[in-house]
């Protein structure tokens, strides 16, 4: 199953009031967004999507996607915040969990990040993007306490995968974790690109200071582009790095 951020399915949000009131919170928070379930990013990708309720031989419990249990009992699960409160959010568990002595319960609390590369006037810049704006995972032991310690934190909506308003959250698989793990720390930066052919640049250091052309070609593997510059009335190709210009 492969990550698609862009064709993302529906998987039910289990969600409550808010412990607090949306004006209760700093002046800079968003309107909740209030999703759908079908307007979930978690489903077909994570395999969190609950499945129709069947009837099952006592003997024989239903399957379920879930991830297998580490050995005590530890998976990954999601859960809905308010839009753009992900880091708060963090920062509320995590204090939650040293104040209630949950350490044993609940590890780790994560907002899905990836570097995203940019040049901008002549230099290059990695800026951290979300991944999943409105969504953190956290690994923990799911039971009634780390359940409700997790859900009554300042800012979380609900838990992603509820079958139903009471009921535990499925938790993700593992490999779909360790995808969301590369993307956070191992892969390389995402290359944002501000230049395409035809657009008109200027040169902004290197022995081609000050010119200006058209670019004819790029090539993103090696961050380089080819630009048509007029050098004593011809246009010459010449090929510069991406921080060597900048659009006019």
């Amino acid at each position: 199953m492969e990550m698609d951020r862009e064709n993302f399915s529906g998987t039910a949000v289990e969600h409550a009031e808010p412990e607090l009131p949306v004006e209760q919170l700093e002046p800079e928070a968003l309107e909740p967004e209030k999703l759908e379930p079908e307007q979930t990013p978690f489903g077909d990708v994570f395999g969190t999507e609950p499945e129709e309720p069947e009837a099952a031989e006592p003997e024989e419990p239903e399957a379920t996607d879930a991830a297998p249990a580490a050995k005590d009992g530890r998976n990954w699960f999601v859960v809905h915040t308010y839009s753009g409160y992900e880091n708060k959010v963090k920062a509320n568990l995590e204090r939650r969990i040293h104040s209630m002595g949950m350490q044993d319960k609940i590890f780790r609390v994560l907002v899905p990040m990836e570097d995203e590369v940019e040049f901008k006037d002549g230099k290059r810049k990695i800026t951290p993007k979300k991944v999943f704006p409105g969504y953190v995972l956290v690994e923990m032991i799911m039971d009634d306490q780390s359940w409700y310690v997790v859900r009554n934190t300042q800012g979380v909506t609900g838990f992603v995968g509820s079958p139903g308003p009471g009921e535990k959250p499925v938790a993700l698989q593992e490999k779909e974790v360790k995808t969301i793990l590369k993307q956070m720390g191992i892969e390389a930066p995402k290359l944002k690109i501000d230049f395409k052919k035809g657009d008109r640049v200027k040169v902004t250091s290197g022995p081609f200071f000050d010119f200006t052309g058209i670019v004819d070609e790029i090539t993103p593997e090696k961050e380089r582009l080819r630009a048509l510059i007029s050098i004593f009335g011809r246009e010459t190709p010449v090929e510069l790095e991406f921080f060597q210009v900048e659009k006019v």
